[in-house]
């Protein structure tokens, strides 16, 4: 690639100053400083600005005020505000590794790709519900891996936590949407249809804290299913079988421990998943506690995300409502 790049990394944030606080921390000891931050406020009651003004002769950080819009629209204006030809997004619970940019930009220099991903991790100082949180969300067994630096199931979509895009992309799609949840997946899809492609830098890791306690989780994880159907709808020819497994896994479940069903296939077979999964958390994380969590927290994962995705079938594709109309929650105006 001829063109030299020039990072901005564009951070949304809502009523989270100390997780401001240590996001820029650690973009402050980055090894390869050559980078913009725009911290992009979205109408927070408790603002960040005092932060940032601590790191201005650390780290070269804009910061806007403006009116609550969501992450999606609040990613869209930091990227209008930015001055370079390549945007980075994070949001403001990632902790980023010292070597980040650095590898970013030698993975995008060997193989320019307009768009990438980077996987999450959990650090030291993560509580033990977070670990069993990450590795949930990024385990081959439990999401395919899609998080996590996998991308055995088909082209790899990138996520909002840590994501790059050229600003051409930017400007040829539109950024994004005003769904949320959902936003990151959209993304993708519109610039496949775009002609653009997506790519993952395994070495461009975050350390992401997501959730700190298991219902926060679950309505999380709720809303996913929600989403995912709504997309499906959106993009025709994107929808996957394996969209279902956790609503079957939940519903044989029920069935099993609350209908008195004998299903011995199903019983074998989810008392193997168990133990795989238990085995794998365990050997991959080395705490007993961890992976215990992480077998409760896959429970949590599939009933939760299982429910909202029956629930928007039910809505969506049964009753043919309008999305927008009968699940308003999930779209800023």
């Amino acid at each position: 690639m001829n063109k030299t790049l020039s990072f901005s990394l564009i951070v949304p944030v809502y009523n989270r100053p100390d997780e401001v606080q240590e996001l820029l921390e650690s973009l402050s000891l980055q090894s390869d400083q050559e980078f913009e931050v725009l911290i992009i406020e979205d109408g927070s009651s408790a603002p960040c600005k005092a932060v940032c003004d601590k790191f201005s002769d650390k780290i070269n950080i804009v910061y806007h005020f403006k009116a609550n819009s969501g992450p999606g629209p609040s990613r869209n204006f930091g990227m209008e505000k930015a001055t370079g030809n390549y945007f980075i997004i994070f949001d403001s619970d990632c902790l980023i590794p010292p070597n980040y940019i650095a590898n970013v930009r030698k993975a995008l220099t060997d193989d320019y790709v307009d768009c990438f991903g980077g996987p999450d991790a959990a650090h030291d100082s993560f509580s033990d519900t977070q670990k069993s949180i990450n590795y949930v969300m990024t385990s081959f067994l439990t999401t395919g891996g899609i998080r996590g630096g996998n991308e055995a199931l088909g082209k790899f979509q990138p996520r909002s936590f840590n994501m790059g895009i050229a600003k051409t992309v930017f400007e040829t799609v539109g950024g994004y949407g005003k769904i949320h949840p959902g936003e990151d997946p959209d993304l993708s899809f519109r610039i496949w249809n775009a002609g653009f492609k997506t790519t993952l830098i395994k070495d461009a890791f975050v350390y992401h804290k997501r959730r700190i306690d298991l219902r926060k989780f679950s309505k999380q994880v709720y809303k996913f299913g929600v989403v995912r159907v709504i997309l499906n709808k959106w993009h025709p020819g994107t929808s996957k079988i394996t969209y279902w497994f956790p609503t079957v896994f939940s519903l044989g479940f029920a069935c099993l421990f609350f209908g008195g069903l004998s299903i011995p296939l199903f019983g074998f077979l989810a008392s193997a998943y168990v133990v795989l999964l238990f085995v794998d958390s365990l050997i991959k994380t080395k705490s007993l506690s961890i992976a215990l969590g992480a077998v409760f927290a896959t429970f949590i994962q599939f009933y939760s995300y299982g429910w909202g995705f029956l629930k928007a079938q039910w809505i969506i594709n049964v009753l043919k409502k309008d999305e927008r109309k009968a699940l308003p929650e999930f779209f800023f105006k």
